[in-house]
């Protein structure tokens, strides 16, 4: 089942939980809920998008709202893996491109590691081996959501999009099971659910406007 905005949402997958107590959207009922979507090597995801959740789950933790992050995998398999979430967790210890990042910008704590500690529940996003033939329908449903009116296009480019989509398909390891049912864009994402357990809104890589719509949602009855 997709998840559609304006909808009852549909629970999120989850292999692991590696911090915090196990949770899904069908047991937040009368929380407001915010899933923070991020790899382990994603730069703008620790640089930006959990420094919000964080200032997000300090400030409204008493009025009902929840904060969750998942870590998922579309690329870079063999650094956005469960291993290397148990150890940030743990150990605070980042690699890959993160550990980079916060190098060059001389933030990077002793022993590699994140410069301030993730307080809310973190589990891994259910990934699961890709095999078989990439059908038609699939390429479809990958497509839709991202361009509404491809239909309406030149042949020429959408056998192109259908082609790329193919090939992308074809070079992913895995298929993670929130980032597909969310059809998310990449991280950081997130995931907004209002207390009524609706989904409100899905963003990509915006930071900067979850606490406007956190406070809307509170607001509302």
């Amino acid at each position: 089942m997709s998840a559609v905005i304006g909808e009852k949402v549909p629970n999120f997958g989850v292999s692991d939980w590696v911090q915090g107590a196990p949770t899904n959207f069908d047991q937040e009922k009368d929380h407001i809920v915010l899933v923070e979507v991020f790899q382990v090597n994603c730069p703008g995801c620790f640089m930006h998008a959990l420094p919000e959740a964080i200032e997000i789950y300090n400030k409204y933790k008493d009025d009902g709202v929840r904060v969750i992050g998942i870590a998922t995998a579309f690329e870079d398999f063999d650094k956005n893996t469960l291993d290397n979430l148990k150890m940030l967790a743990e150990t605070g210890e980042i690699v890959g491109e993160t550990k980079s990042a916060f190098q060059m910008s001389g933030q990077l704590q002793e022993g590699d590691k994140l410069p301030y500690k993730i307080p809310f529940p973190l589990a891994m996003d259910n990934l699961v081996k890709t095999t078989g033939e990439i059908s038609q329908e699939k390429i479809m449903e990958f497509i839709y959501p991202q361009i509404p009116e491809f239909d309406s296009q030149p042949e020429d480019y959408r056998n192109q999009i259908i082609q790329r989509v193919k090939d992308y398909m074809k070079s992913k390891e895995y298929s993670a099971e929130t980032f597909e049912k969310f059809a998310l864009r990449g991280t950081p994402s997130t995931i907004l659910v209002d207390r009524k357990g609706v989904l409100r809104d899905v963003s990509f890589g915006q930071v900067g406007q979850a606490e406007a719509m956190i406070q809307k949602l509170l607001s509302e009855d």
